[in-house]
């Protein structure tokens, strides 16, 4: 395939592979793609937008995603020049890299844009992890049926919805079941012993991968402590935001901060408070009872409740379509309503078991392990195809 003088390679010799990512699960996910790209491809060189874990697994890494995460409509707005910078300086860096396949993991509002120039030059587009098109914004279908060569999706309903809009995706599975299955869990003494946790029962917070975030959701989540003095509560923090940002929220209350060890943190913990986003879903799969939170910005959230198109609005809930975990959101979100929705999942046994049961099929809906090789096997196909 060549455009305006650009020329792809027709062999799987040296081949170059540009990967975007911008958030911390895309950073995971990605990661573990390029990991198996490697094992059927040993010559490729990845150049990347993303994080630490793009960069181990052997990326050159051109923008860290804590530069790139901007969330909500007021933000985008008032970081406008910048973003445009950005998709300025990534256009000309394609050009320069001549990528054979250009990788776009989630992160729509960037790389839709980024697929329409990259097809227009002459790029193969491989997109990996769809874009929340089912949710809102169903017109961005068109673009992707006009300028991604291949479109890799991971919900079972996605393929389904792309099917009536005439697009042919391809199903690989949920890669979050690759990221728990690589995860080994350190003995429960060890943890303890490790944060000096003492010998109460947790509950986890998680309130967010971005410093917005964080700075929103961690202080309405600390309310709830003077109704569960028998627990201790330890908050999932991770290295992106410095600990001295989480203890000015924190304060003098007795809470500790785990950096980037969530996976242990969850499967010992008896429940979790968790904001709307991936970690619901990795919550849930570790078998985690757990109460979603989410407040924005008001401008933002009276934008987007006029345009979003779903009954929930985390992925547990979307994936079963059913109610399987409670969703406090805007005004819902205070401390009776969490008090009293945390108090079911550490006393209501009812309320445990029906949770837990859902979790097995929340398993069985996102497919079998292994979804990081098989998107990796149609990628690598692509580009053997001349």
């Amino acid at each position: 395939m060549t455009g305006k003088g650009i020329s792809l390679a027709p062999t799987l010799e040296q081949m170059k592979y540009y990967i975007i990512a911008g958030e911390a699960s895309g950073d995971l996910h990605a990661a573990n793609l390029m990991k198996a790209i490697k094992e059927r491809d040993n010559a490729a060189e990845f150049r990347v937008w993303g994080g630490n874990r793009m960069k181990a697994a052997g990326g050159d890494l051109v923008k860290h995603y804590r530069d790139l995460a901007f969330m909500g409509f007021a933000e985008v707005i008032e970081k406008l020049p910048v973003i445009l910078k950005n998709i300025s300086f990534c256009k000309q860096d394609i050009i320069r890299f001549k990528p054979d396949a250009l990788i776009l993991v989630d992160y729509p509002g960037f790389n839709l844009r980024i697929a329409e120039f990259a097809k227009k030059v002459g790029f193969r587009v491989v997109y990996y992890i769809s874009p929340q098109v089912w949710a809102w914004k169903k017109s961005r279908v068109k673009k992707i049926k006009k300028y991604v060569d291949k479109m890799i999706v991971i919900l079972h309903f996605e393929k389904e919805f792309y099917a009536r809009y005439g697009v042919d995706v391809d199903f690989v599975g949920h890669p979050q079941l690759d990221a728990l299955a690589e995860e080994t869990v350190t003995p429960k003494e060890k943890f303890y012993e490790k944060y000096l946790l003492d010998d109460q029962p947790i509950i986890a917070l998680l309130p967010g991968s971005r410093k917005q975030e964080v700075g929103r959701m961690l202080s309405i989540m600390l309310e709830v402590m003077p109704d569960f003095e028998t627990y201790q509560f330890v908050v999932a923090g991770v290295n992106t935001i410095t600990l001295k940002y989480y203890r000015s929220i924190i304060g003098e209350k007795p809470v500790h901060v785990l950096i980037n060890d969530t996976h242990d943190l969850l499967h010992y913990a008896e429940a979790a408070l968790v904001t709307s986003g991936t970690a619901t879903l990795e919550t849930a799969l570790t078998g985690t009872p757990e109460v979603i939170c989410y407040k924005g910005n008001s401008l933002s959230y009276r934008i987007a409740k006029k345009l979003i198109d779903v009954k929930y609005i985390s992925l547990v809930n979307l994936i079963m379509d059913k109610m399987v975990v409670k969703e406090l959101i805007q005004h819902e979100l205070n401390k009776d309503n969490l008090v009293k929705e945390l108090d079911a999942l550490l006393y209501d046994p009812v309320t445990r078991k029906r949770i837990k049961s859902d979790y097995v099929e929340l398993r069985k809906k996102l497919g079998q392990e292994g979804a990081s090789g098989r998107a990796a096997e149609l990628i690598v196909g692509m580009l053997k195809i001349k």
